[in-house]
Protein backbone atom coordinates (compact mmCIF):
# COMPACT_ATOMS: atom_id res chain seq x y z
CA UNK A 1 0.00 0.00 0.00
CA UNK A 2 1.26 3.52 -0.44
CA UNK A 3 1.92 6.06 1.70
CA UNK A 4 -1.42 6.39 3.66
CA UNK A 5 -0.98 10.19 4.85
CA UNK A 6 -0.20 11.03 1.37
CA UNK A 7 -2.46 13.17 -0.15
CA UNK A 8 -5.00 13.88 3.04
CA UNK A 9 -6.65 17.35 2.53
CA UNK A 10 -5.56 20.38 4.23
CA UNK A 11 -8.07 22.14 6.20
CA UNK A 12 -6.42 25.59 5.13
CA UNK A 13 -5.47 25.21 1.79
CA UNK A 14 -2.14 25.07 -0.14
CA UNK A 15 0.76 24.96 1.92
CA UNK A 16 2.58 27.86 3.12
CA UNK A 17 6.00 26.80 2.35
CA UNK A 18 8.55 24.01 2.39
CA UNK A 19 11.27 22.82 5.10
CA UNK A 20 13.33 20.45 6.42
CA UNK A 21 11.80 18.95 9.68
CA UNK A 22 13.47 16.54 12.19
CA UNK A 23 16.77 17.02 10.37
CA UNK A 24 18.01 15.60 13.52
CA UNK A 25 16.64 14.33 16.40
CA UNK A 26 17.37 17.57 18.50
CA UNK A 27 15.00 19.42 16.05
CA UNK A 28 11.63 17.48 17.07
CA UNK A 29 11.31 18.26 20.87
CA UNK A 30 8.41 16.28 23.15
CA UNK A 31 7.58 16.82 26.57
CA UNK A 32 5.01 14.39 27.87
CA UNK A 33 1.85 15.89 30.15
CA UNK A 34 0.70 13.13 32.30
CA UNK A 35 -1.28 15.40 34.67
CA UNK A 36 -0.45 13.45 37.58
CA UNK A 37 1.94 13.37 40.91
CA UNK A 38 4.03 10.90 42.28
CA UNK A 39 2.01 9.67 45.32
CA UNK A 40 5.63 8.90 47.09
CA UNK A 41 4.88 5.60 48.21
CA UNK A 42 3.24 2.51 46.87
CA UNK A 43 4.94 -0.87 44.66
CA UNK A 44 5.23 1.13 41.52
CA UNK A 45 8.35 3.62 40.35
CA UNK A 46 7.21 6.61 38.30
CA UNK A 47 10.59 6.89 36.17
CA UNK A 48 10.74 10.07 34.08
CA UNK A 49 13.45 9.73 31.08
CA UNK A 50 14.56 11.88 28.66
CA UNK A 51 15.87 9.84 25.39
CA UNK A 52 16.90 10.64 22.04
CA UNK A 53 17.62 7.95 19.11
CA UNK A 54 15.49 5.65 20.71
CA UNK A 55 11.47 4.16 20.69
CA UNK A 56 9.84 3.95 23.94
CA UNK A 57 9.95 -0.06 23.49
CA UNK A 58 13.49 -0.31 23.36
CA UNK A 59 13.97 1.94 26.85
CA UNK A 60 10.96 -0.41 28.41
CA UNK A 61 13.49 -3.30 27.76
CA UNK A 62 16.80 -1.55 29.52
CA UNK A 63 14.21 -0.66 32.33
CA UNK A 64 13.04 -4.07 33.23
CA UNK A 65 16.74 -6.11 32.45
CA UNK A 66 18.16 -3.26 35.04
CA UNK A 67 15.03 -3.98 37.27
CA UNK A 68 15.50 -7.72 36.66
CA UNK A 69 11.65 -7.67 35.89
CA UNK A 70 9.27 -8.95 33.45
CA UNK A 71 8.92 -6.81 30.12
CA UNK A 72 5.17 -6.39 31.55
CA UNK A 73 5.80 -4.97 34.65
CA UNK A 74 7.29 -1.83 32.47
CA UNK A 75 4.91 0.15 30.86
CA UNK A 76 4.00 3.87 29.78
CA UNK A 77 1.16 6.22 28.63
CA UNK A 78 2.06 6.54 25.09
CA UNK A 79 4.36 5.82 22.46
CA UNK A 80 7.48 8.22 21.47
CA UNK A 81 9.23 8.66 18.44
CA UNK A 82 12.55 7.36 18.38
CA UNK A 83 13.87 10.44 16.04
CA UNK A 84 13.94 12.98 19.04
CA UNK A 85 14.36 14.17 22.05
CA UNK A 86 11.50 13.14 23.98
CA UNK A 87 10.50 13.12 27.69
CA UNK A 88 7.75 10.48 28.67
CA UNK A 89 7.19 8.36 32.16
CA UNK A 90 7.73 4.61 32.74
CA UNK A 91 6.10 2.90 35.82
CA UNK A 92 8.08 -0.44 36.82
CA UNK A 93 6.23 -3.12 39.33
CA UNK A 94 8.63 -3.31 41.93
CA UNK A 95 6.62 -4.50 44.55
CA UNK A 96 8.57 -5.49 48.45
CA UNK A 97 11.71 -4.66 46.31
CA UNK A 98 14.18 -2.22 46.74
CA UNK A 99 14.85 0.40 43.75
CA UNK A 100 17.77 -0.28 41.64
CA UNK A 101 20.49 2.27 40.42
CA UNK A 102 18.84 3.94 38.20
CA UNK A 103 21.29 5.72 36.60
CA UNK A 104 22.54 2.46 35.35
CA UNK A 105 20.53 3.15 32.61
CA UNK A 106 22.35 6.18 31.40
CA UNK A 107 24.35 7.02 28.43
CA UNK A 108 24.69 9.13 25.64
CA UNK A 109 21.05 8.99 24.30
CA UNK A 110 19.31 8.33 27.65
CA UNK A 111 18.92 10.37 31.35
CA UNK A 112 17.09 9.56 33.76
CA UNK A 113 15.36 12.91 35.42
CA UNK A 114 13.04 11.57 38.19
CA UNK A 115 12.41 8.62 39.69
CA UNK A 116 9.29 8.56 42.31
CA UNK A 117 7.36 5.52 44.30
CA UNK A 118 3.61 5.86 42.92
CA UNK A 119 0.53 3.36 44.10
CA UNK A 120 -0.59 3.09 40.66
CA UNK A 121 0.58 1.89 37.36
CA UNK A 122 0.54 4.09 34.00
CA UNK A 123 -1.54 2.57 31.70
CA UNK A 124 -1.90 2.95 28.24
CA UNK A 125 -3.37 6.64 27.00
CA UNK A 126 -3.31 7.71 30.10
CA UNK A 127 -2.01 11.07 29.56
CA UNK A 128 -3.25 14.47 29.25
CA UNK A 129 -1.10 15.37 26.33
CA UNK A 130 1.95 16.45 25.32
CA UNK A 131 4.17 19.96 24.62
CA UNK A 132 6.24 20.15 21.16
CA UNK A 133 9.19 21.86 20.17
CA UNK A 134 10.07 21.80 16.37
CA UNK A 135 12.63 23.13 14.68
CA UNK A 136 12.49 23.02 10.40
CA UNK A 137 15.59 24.27 8.63
CA UNK A 138 15.57 25.68 5.11
CA UNK A 139 12.29 26.84 5.53
CA UNK A 140 11.32 28.97 1.94
CA UNK A 141 7.59 30.46 1.43
CA UNK A 142 5.45 33.10 1.99
CA UNK A 143 6.10 34.65 5.22
CA UNK A 144 2.84 36.43 5.69
CA UNK A 145 1.05 33.71 4.23
CA UNK A 146 2.93 31.63 7.06
CA UNK A 147 1.37 33.86 9.90
CA UNK A 148 -1.97 33.90 8.58
CA UNK A 149 -1.95 30.07 8.30
CA UNK A 150 -0.80 29.38 11.90
CA UNK A 151 -3.31 32.19 13.11
CA UNK A 152 -5.88 30.02 11.36
CA UNK A 153 -4.40 27.15 13.30
CA UNK A 154 -4.27 28.73 16.55
CA UNK A 155 -8.20 30.00 16.19
CA UNK A 156 -9.83 26.92 15.33
CA UNK A 157 -7.31 24.16 14.98
CA UNK A 158 -6.58 21.50 12.23
CA UNK A 159 -8.10 17.55 11.15
CA UNK A 160 -7.34 15.22 13.86
CA UNK A 161 -5.86 12.41 11.33
CA UNK A 162 -3.47 9.86 12.77
CA UNK A 163 -0.47 10.73 11.22
CA UNK A 164 2.11 8.22 9.66
CA UNK A 165 3.68 7.00 12.62
CA UNK A 166 0.47 5.15 13.41
CA UNK A 167 0.96 3.53 10.05
CA UNK A 168 4.68 2.34 9.85
CA UNK A 169 6.98 2.60 7.17
CA UNK A 170 5.49 3.29 3.78
CA UNK A 171 1.96 1.48 5.18
CA UNK A 172 3.46 -1.57 6.62
CA UNK A 173 0.73 -2.27 9.10
CA UNK A 174 -1.46 -1.67 7.21
CA UNK A 175 -0.25 -4.80 4.62
CA UNK A 176 0.11 -7.09 7.72
CA UNK A 177 -3.46 -6.21 8.90
CA UNK A 178 -4.80 -6.87 5.49
CA UNK A 179 -2.75 -10.03 5.81
CA UNK A 180 -4.42 -11.18 9.47
CA UNK A 181 -7.66 -10.42 7.98
CA UNK A 182 -7.29 -13.05 5.04
CA UNK A 183 -6.04 -15.40 7.51
CA UNK A 184 -2.22 -15.64 6.46
CA UNK A 185 -0.91 -14.66 9.95
CA UNK A 186 -1.90 -17.28 12.27
CA UNK A 187 0.99 -16.84 14.95
CA UNK A 188 1.09 -13.12 16.12
CA UNK A 189 2.43 -11.95 18.88
CA UNK A 190 -0.52 -9.74 20.67
CA UNK A 191 1.23 -6.41 20.95
CA UNK A 192 1.95 -6.90 17.47
CA UNK A 193 -1.48 -7.79 16.62
CA UNK A 194 -2.90 -4.78 18.01
CA UNK A 195 -0.44 -2.14 16.33
CA UNK A 196 -2.13 -3.66 12.97
CA UNK A 197 -5.54 -3.54 14.06
CA UNK A 198 -4.97 0.48 15.41
CA UNK A 199 -3.73 0.94 11.83
CA UNK A 200 -6.55 -0.68 9.96
CA UNK A 201 -9.60 1.33 11.93
CA UNK A 202 -6.90 4.55 12.47
CA UNK A 203 -7.10 4.23 8.06
CA UNK A 204 -10.76 4.11 7.67
CA UNK A 205 -11.23 6.97 10.52
CA UNK A 206 -8.75 9.31 8.10
CA UNK A 207 -11.15 8.32 5.05
CA UNK A 208 -14.10 9.12 6.45
CA UNK A 209 -12.49 12.44 8.05
CA UNK A 210 -10.99 13.45 4.57
CA UNK A 211 -14.11 13.35 3.02
CA UNK A 212 -15.56 15.91 5.53
CA UNK A 213 -12.60 17.72 5.48
CA UNK A 214 -13.10 18.02 1.30
CA UNK A 215 -16.90 19.09 2.35
CA UNK A 216 -15.77 21.99 4.99
CA UNK A 217 -17.81 19.87 7.45
CA UNK A 218 -15.12 18.72 9.52
CA UNK A 219 -15.28 21.43 12.35
CA UNK A 220 -19.51 22.36 11.35
CA UNK A 221 -22.15 20.57 12.74
CA UNK A 222 -24.39 17.99 10.56
CA UNK A 223 -27.64 16.44 11.15
CA UNK A 224 -27.13 13.25 13.04
CA UNK A 225 -23.43 14.42 14.53
CA UNK A 226 -21.92 12.94 17.04
CA UNK A 227 -20.25 15.36 19.35
CA UNK A 228 -17.27 15.30 22.03
CA UNK A 229 -15.81 17.41 24.80
CA UNK A 230 -12.60 18.58 24.31
CA UNK A 231 -9.95 16.84 25.38
CA UNK A 232 -12.07 14.36 27.54
CA UNK A 233 -14.04 11.19 25.95
CA UNK A 234 -17.54 11.95 26.88
CA UNK A 235 -19.88 11.91 24.00
CA UNK A 236 -23.46 13.11 23.34
CA UNK A 237 -25.29 14.00 20.30
CA UNK A 238 -25.52 17.36 18.73
CA UNK A 239 -29.51 18.11 18.57
CA UNK A 240 -31.32 21.62 18.57
CA UNK A 241 -28.63 23.31 20.99
CA UNK A 242 -28.32 26.66 20.18
CA UNK A 243 -25.06 27.33 22.06
CA UNK A 244 -23.90 24.35 20.61
CA UNK A 245 -22.16 25.75 17.25
CA UNK A 246 -20.62 28.96 19.57
CA UNK A 247 -18.57 25.90 21.67
CA UNK A 248 -17.53 24.07 18.62
CA UNK A 249 -16.11 27.73 17.32
CA UNK A 250 -14.48 28.28 20.39
CA UNK A 251 -13.19 24.79 19.97
CA UNK A 252 -14.60 23.29 23.60
CA UNK A 253 -16.61 20.64 22.06
CA UNK A 254 -15.49 18.81 18.70
CA UNK A 255 -17.27 16.69 16.08
CA UNK A 256 -16.23 12.98 15.82
CA UNK A 257 -15.54 10.33 13.23
CA UNK A 258 -15.65 6.14 13.67
CA UNK A 259 -13.25 4.29 15.14
CA UNK A 260 -14.86 0.82 13.45
CA UNK A 261 -15.45 -2.14 15.65
CA UNK A 262 -18.37 -3.96 16.46
CA UNK A 263 -21.64 -2.27 18.66
CA UNK A 264 -20.34 -0.84 21.54
CA UNK A 265 -21.05 1.81 24.24
CA UNK A 266 -20.20 4.64 21.93
CA UNK A 267 -22.79 6.51 19.95
CA UNK A 268 -23.68 5.93 17.04
CA UNK A 269 -24.19 8.79 14.33
CA UNK A 270 -27.72 9.65 12.58
CA UNK A 271 -29.14 11.14 9.66
CA UNK A 272 -26.92 13.02 7.11
CA UNK A 273 -23.33 12.01 9.39
CA UNK A 274 -24.64 8.31 9.26
CA UNK A 275 -25.26 8.42 5.72
CA UNK A 276 -22.00 10.43 5.06
CA UNK A 277 -19.84 7.72 6.77
CA UNK A 278 -21.42 4.67 5.19
CA UNK A 279 -21.24 6.29 1.79
CA UNK A 280 -17.58 6.74 2.47
CA UNK A 281 -16.78 3.29 4.26
CA UNK A 282 -19.47 1.21 1.62
CA UNK A 283 -15.85 -0.11 -0.26
CA UNK A 284 -14.38 -1.24 2.89
CA UNK A 285 -16.39 -3.50 4.62
CA UNK A 286 -13.65 -6.20 4.42
CA UNK A 287 -11.16 -4.20 6.49
CA UNK A 288 -14.95 -3.59 8.96
CA UNK A 289 -15.83 -7.21 9.12
CA UNK A 290 -11.98 -7.69 10.16
CA UNK A 291 -12.02 -5.16 12.94
CA UNK A 292 -15.17 -6.89 14.30
CA UNK A 293 -13.97 -10.51 14.02
CA UNK A 294 -10.88 -9.56 16.39
CA UNK A 295 -13.83 -7.80 18.88
CA UNK A 296 -12.57 -4.15 18.35
CA UNK A 297 -15.74 -2.20 19.86
CA UNK A 298 -16.93 0.67 17.77
CA UNK A 299 -15.86 4.16 19.34
CA UNK A 300 -15.29 7.88 18.42
CA UNK A 301 -12.47 10.46 17.78
CA UNK A 302 -13.02 13.86 17.46
CA UNK A 303 -12.57 14.91 13.90
CA UNK A 304 -10.35 18.23 14.35
CA UNK A 305 -8.21 18.67 17.57
CA UNK A 306 -6.98 22.46 19.33
CA UNK A 307 -3.57 23.32 19.19
CA UNK A 308 -2.54 24.76 22.50
CA UNK A 309 -0.24 27.56 23.58
CA UNK A 310 0.86 28.18 19.86
CA UNK A 311 4.22 29.94 19.37
CA UNK A 312 6.64 30.61 16.31
CA UNK A 313 9.29 32.73 15.07
CA UNK A 314 11.12 32.92 11.78
CA UNK A 315 14.54 33.78 11.84
CA UNK A 316 16.08 33.71 8.50
CA UNK A 317 15.50 30.52 7.34
CA UNK A 318 15.10 28.86 10.20
CA UNK A 319 11.17 28.08 11.60
CA UNK A 320 10.51 27.41 15.15
CA UNK A 321 7.23 26.03 16.51
CA UNK A 322 5.87 25.46 20.07
CA UNK A 323 2.64 24.23 20.88
CA UNK A 324 0.66 21.54 22.70
CA UNK A 325 -1.31 18.88 21.53
CA UNK A 326 -4.51 16.57 23.68
CA UNK A 327 -3.16 13.12 23.76
CA UNK A 328 -3.37 10.75 20.78
CA UNK A 329 -3.24 13.64 18.25
CA UNK A 330 0.27 14.08 16.29
CA UNK A 331 2.48 16.97 15.62
CA UNK A 332 3.42 15.42 11.73
CA UNK A 333 -0.10 16.62 11.01
CA UNK A 334 -0.11 20.09 12.37
CA UNK A 335 3.12 20.87 10.00
CA UNK A 336 1.17 18.92 7.33
CA UNK A 337 -0.92 22.06 7.42
CA UNK A 338 2.12 24.05 7.43
CA UNK A 339 4.74 22.39 4.89
CA UNK A 340 4.40 20.61 1.58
Amino acid sequence: MSDPVAGLPRAWGGAAGTGSLRASAADFEVIEDLGLHPSGEGEHVLLKIRKRNLNTAEVAGHIARLAGVRPRDVSYAGLKDRVAVTTQTFSVHLPGKDDPDWTALEGDNLEVLQAHRHHRKLRRGALRGNHFHLRIHDFRGDAALLETRLEQITSAGVPNYFGSQRFGREGGNLAHARALFAGERKKVRRDKRSIWLSAARSWLFNLVLAERVRQGTWNQIIDGDVMQLAGASGQFRAENDEVLPGRLQRQEVHVTGPLCGCAGRALEPQGAALALEQSVLAEQQAWIDGLQRFGLEHDRRALGVRVRDLQWSLQGADLEVRFSLDSGSYATVVMGEILA
